[in-house]
This record gives C-alpha cells, sequence and structure tokens, in this order.
C-alpha cells in the first residue's frame, strides 16, 4: 500500500502542474480587457457598490496572432464593481486551448476576478478538468485530470492556487480528497492538509 501511495503522490505531482497552469490561462482577464469601458460621466455617477456596467449571456474569445482559438470565457451574466474594480460572473464557463490542443474547461456557480486578473476566485460547484491526450512523438498519453471543491482561489502571476474547502483530485482511476489544498507551481510543492485519503488503481499489466 506505501508503494502504491508513493507512486500515485509521484504521478500526481507529474500531471497537476498542467492542470493548475490551463486554469490559470483559462483567460478571465480577457472579459475584464475586452468588456466595454463606461464613460467618465457614468463613472462618477455610480456608487462603488454598485456596478457600473453588466453583460448577459455573454462569450469573450481570444486568439492567438495565426488566429487559432486561446481561451474563451462565457457566463449568464457578469458585473463589473468600480469601486473595488472586479468582475463578477454568475454561472461561468471557461476553457483554454494549448498549442498542441490539450483542451482545459472549468465552470462555477460563481466567478470573481480582479481589474489586472492576478487573482480570480471560483464558488460554488467549482470543476476544473484537463481532457485526456494520446501518445505523440516523445509525449505519453494523459488520463483525464479533474480537480473539484466548492471555492478555488487562484493568484495568477504568482502561480499559487489555494482552497479552504474540502477538495477532490481526480487523475484516471485515482483519487485523493483532503480538507484543504495549496498549491505553488514555480516551487512545485503541493500540500494537501487535514483528512487526507488517497484511491490508488495498480497500474495494468503490460
Amino acid at each position: 500500500m506505501m508503494r502504491w501511495a508513493q507512486q500515485g503522490w509521484e504521478r500526481l505531482s507529474l500531471y497537476l502542474p498542467v492542470l493548475l497552469m490551463g486554469l490559470l490561462a483559462l483567460g478571465t482577464w480577457w472579459l475584464v480587457r475586452n468588456a466595454p469601458a463606461p464613460l467618465a460621466a457614468s463613472q462618477s455617477a455610480t456608487a462603488p457598490d454598485q456596478p457600473d456596467y453588466s453583460m448577459k449571456n455573454f462569450a469573450v474569445k481570444s486568439f492567438d496572432a495565426t488566429g487559432r482559438l486561446q481561451s474563451e470565457v462565457m457566463g449568464e451574466t457578469a458585473r463589473h464593481y468600480p469601486g473595488t474594480d472586479t468582475l463578477e460572473i454568475d454561472q461561468a464557463r471557461m476553457r483554454s486551448v494549448a498549442p498542441n490542443g490539450r483542451l482545459t474547461v472549468a465552470r462555477a456557480d460563481r466567478a470573481l476576478s480582479n481589474g489586472d486578473g492576478s487573482e480570480v476566485q471560483l464558488f460554488g460547484n467549482a470543476v476544473v478538468t484537463r481532457e485526456p491526450t494520446p501518445a505523440g512523438g516523445s509525449a505519453s498519453a494523459q488520463p483525464r485530470l479533474e480537480f473539484r471543491g466548492e471555492f478555488l482561489h487562484a493568484f495568477t502571476q504568482e502561480e499559487k492556487v489555494r482552497s479552504n474547502r474540502p477538495v477532490q483530485l481526480t487523475r484516471g482511476n485515482d483519487r485523493f480528497t483532503a480538507d484543504t489544498m495549496e498549491y505553488d507551481n514555480l516551487d512545485q510543492v503541493l500540500q494537501l492538509n487535514g483528512r487526507v485519503r488517497g484511491v490508488l488503481m495498480p497500474t495494468p499489466a503490460k
């Protein structure tokens, strides 16, 4: 069991950075930058705790110089609050497409981003999924990876992700749960705290 657990942590440490970097690249800040700026007169007339503009049933896409889709942000309603320069999105849905075609998607009941996109919070039924990718060239096949919880707080510039609520990580048939989590991509350190449990399935014999 200890050997399986060690192997499971090693496998998880290999693929979790890919998932979390996909989350950080999901493009919420594109919505902030591409949203129409309100007039100065409207800004001064709006109370700081009231939205100065909103959008309904929207979708904002970003493309690279070749026209390839990089990210997309969708939601039922988005509200911008000038007092805190934050953007709140109801029923947020986001996806990011890597240059190799790997797809990472995320959804939550509510998302909150600050003005420059350096902090993104996902609230309620937050799910981030990296779809499986087949082997190609020197790269090996990667199974489906899912990160699920009621709260996720991402710091995009510092490349950190935290959660003070229970989380569940699933990679293929392996599953880990913990009361809280903190991940630092720069230092490659993952901390699962509280009641940490793991279910590891043996690798099928070749």
